[in-house]
């Protein structure tokens, strides 16, 4: 049978997409990826979904309520796909929901600036219903590059409406829920601005009548199924006759479905032609010249180092005098605080807890983490916004390749760098179930936002210095470090394909978007609304429980020693082995929740007071740690062991919920810990006799 309503239609998909009692109209927007489609979707629906340059990336539909007219339509956002012959999870999604959906009317969204590779995906739909309306976006982009597009005369060819619109700025949209919302109200059926060789049209001809009952989409199920790309129906003569029809001039469904997409390739490029002018392609000529610099295989990688290592450089200078600000007046209110807990009758003990323990720990990872986050975020995001991270992504795809990896964990690994939890869901983009489980396993082999303050706060106190102009070192050091857990990614990515993971690298299409200017204001807002306020909030969440523990532990003394201090003497022999002590190994453990508390334990284990000491500065730091044994070899192994252990809890949750498997949960904890334990015993003992 082919594609029906009842196989994989609305009974299989529909789940959620109905908000109300009303049966609003469903209106499905599809499109390539980075043709601005969900930005189309956000700014008709209101809801505030991610629109970066990432291609695929939206995974799974997603739905929103569109008023227009005094009516609601459900618009749902298909993944971005570059046709429907379902060759990935993203196109199989698209084509299930279209073909067994039966959406209302289906939005087609296009980039003006390169819309010939758009119409691919353009004609394949009309294929499977009319009842569609084209939308080209980025016709502002357009005209900065001189490219210009007749809409009337692409309406004509194609026999639907066309709709100019640039959905960043809102231009066009109300025209374009206008067409859908016409459209919606037609009967169904199918354009046909694709004519296939006579005997390709002879064979569709006989076969499509025989599946009218069986498939939403007769003509578009035929020639799919003489392709190969649907099973066939039971007992269809039919059939048969149709493929002795294609035997001679296409002896296998490869052969008929090559002939059918150079067909399709060689209509969308005559439509693209006739419709399409461009007087000056000076801007296109200047993507070209930057991609031959950003994207070389000799200057590829040292520029993005560079940008790295630029990010890491103004996210360290422009956080320090913030952060020992911010600091400072959070500290301050502790004697306030505390004076009114006393005054509302609160015992010691609670105000303890609540003062020294919850507030100061909360002080601590507000003031060390938000400045940082402030700035990098944004800066990562606007480098998104650009275009650039596919790029990053095509510099490192040769490498990935090499260790039998798909190059989309390039990007995975990028969203790392914010968030490990979110590179894990992240994901989701790889299509080759081997190559996903590599991703998800290695990923905590970068560095989150978590873990940055303290390699930071290591970095600055023990190999720079404290002074201001030490910023450019610590930036080249981190950046060192960072390259050191992508050269792990790499080392564990090659070692899973060659063993647990046995298998060859899958290729995968990766378009370079062109390079567009930033919308500085819309990024820092979203930025700091969807990450830096989202990651600080789920931290602060942990850190004030976690606060409170800690207090606990290290203030109740059964025979004068605290229940901390006795934890950390029994984790000393073990942490010494490995350069560290057993405070630092504690912190590690009852860091498991969030790694942005790591160093409030640290400091709150080793202040005679049993509360965090009230750092003012990092000279004070500096004092508290040597006096309590600490070199530039601790340091160092605190650093590597910081790089590379057991991710955070949220991490560790959302790879179950990723994988389904408690197996390769526990090796995405054990992996990263054992290469940590490794390089801290090694290196430890080996500086012990050299230095």
């Amino acid at each position: 049978m082919g594609l029906t309503v009842g196989s994989t239609g609305r009974a299989a998909i529909d789940t959620g997409l109905r908000s109300s009692g009303e049966q609003e109209a469903v209106i499905a927007l599809a499109g390539n990826p980075n043709v601005g489609k969900s930005t189309v979707f956000n700014a008709l629906t209101g809801m505030n979904q991610h629109t970066g340059n990432w291609p695929g990336k939206t995974v799974a539909t997603a739905q929103g309520i569109c008023q227009h007219g005094g009516k609601s339509y459900l618009l749902v956002d298909l993944p971005g796909c570059y046709s429907l012959l379902a060759h990935s999870a993203e196109e199989e999604v698209a084509r299930d929901f279209l073909c067994g959906g039966a959406p209302d009317a289906v939005i087609v969204v296009c980039d003006a600036t390169c819309l010939e590779r758009n119409l691919n995906l353009v004609l394949q739909t009309l294929e499977i219903t009319a009842k569609t309306v084209v939308c080209v976006n980025l016709m502002d982009e357009a005209k900065r590059r001189n490219v210009s597009v007749d809409i009337e005369a692409l309406s004509a060819k194609l026999g639907v409406p066309v709709i100019p619109a640039a959905a960043r700025s809102g231009r066009g949209l109300s025209e374009l829920m206008d067409a859908a919302a016409g459209q919606a109200e037609l009967d169904d059926g199918a354009c046909r601005p694709v004519i296939y060789p006579p005997a390709i049209e002879e064979a569709v001809g006989l076969l499509s009548p025989a599946l009218c009952e069986s498939s939403a989409h007769p003509r578009w199920a035929a020639l799919q199924m003489l392709c190969g790309n649907l099973p066939p129906p039971d007992n269809c003569p039919q059939l048969e006759e149709a493929q002795v029809l294609l035997q001679d001039t296409y002896p296998t469904p490869g052969d008929l479905q090559d002939a059918v997409v150079s067909r399709i390739v060689e209509t969308a490029e005559r439509i693209g032609h006739s419709v399409v002018s461009q007087q000056d392609d000076r801007r296109t000529e200047r993507d070209r010249r930057l991609d031959h610099i950003l994207t070389s295989r000799k200057t590829g990688i040292p520029v993005m180092l560079a940008l790295l290592a630029g990010i890491f450089w103004l996210t360290i200078t422009g956080a320090n005098y913030p952060s020992s600000l911010l600091s400072s007046a959070l500290l301050s209110l502790e004697e306030p605080i505390r004076s009114l807990l006393h005054t509302l009758g609160a015992p010691t003990w609670l105000s303890g807890a609540l003062v020294d323990g919850v507030y100061r720990t909360l002080a601590w990872v507000i003031s060390v983490m938000l400045p940082p986050m402030a700035i990098f975020f944004p800066l990562f995001t606007l480098l998104e916004d650009l275009g650039y991270l596919p790029r990053v992504a095509f510099n490192l795809d040769h490498s990935f390749r090499r260790c039998r990896a798909c190059g989309k964990q390039a990007l995975t690994m990028a969203m790392g760098f914010g968030c490990n939890a979110a590179g894990v869901t992240g994901c989701r983009i790889i299509d080759s179930p081997r190559e996903r489980l590599i991703a998800i396993v290695t990923n905590s082999f970068v560095p989150c936002n978590g873990r940055f303050p303290t390699l930071i706060t290591m970095l600055t106190i023990f190999f720079v210095g404290v002074e201001r102009q030490s910023s450019l070192l610590s930036a080249l050091l981190l950046t060192a470090l960072v390259l050191l857990g992508v050269g792990m990614t790499l080392a564990a990515s090659s070692l899973l394909s060659r063993t647990l993971l046995r298998g060859v690298p899958s290729s995968f299409t990766l378009e370079l978007p062109p390079y567009r200017r930033p919308q500085v204001g819309k990024v820092i807002v979203r930025s700091i609304f969807d990450r830096t306020l989202f990651v600080l909030g789920r931290a602060v969440s942990v850190a004030a429980p976690a606060g409170f523990v800690i207090w606990l532990l290290s203030n109740v003394s059964p025979g004068g020693v605290s229940l901390l201090s006795r934890l950390a003497s029994a984790l000393d022999p073990v942490g010494q082995f490995l350069g560290l002590d057993g405070v630092i190994l504690l912190a590690f453990i009852l860091g498991f929740p969030a790694n942005e508390i790591v160093v409030p334990i640290i400091l709150m284990a080793y202040t005679a007071q049993d509360t965090i000491i009230e750092m003012t500065d990092l000279h004070s730091l500096q004092i508290l740690l040597t006096s309590n044994g600490w070199t530039w070899v601790t340091a160092l192994c605190v650093m590597l062991f910081s790089l590379f252990h057991w991710p955070c809890s949220t991490t560790c949750l959302t790879i179950y919920q990723e994988t389904k498997s408690i197996r390769w949960t526990l090796l995405a904890i054990a992996l990263p810990t054992v290469i940590g334990i490794v390089l801290c015993a090694v290196l430890s003992h080996l500086l012990v006799l050299f230095v």
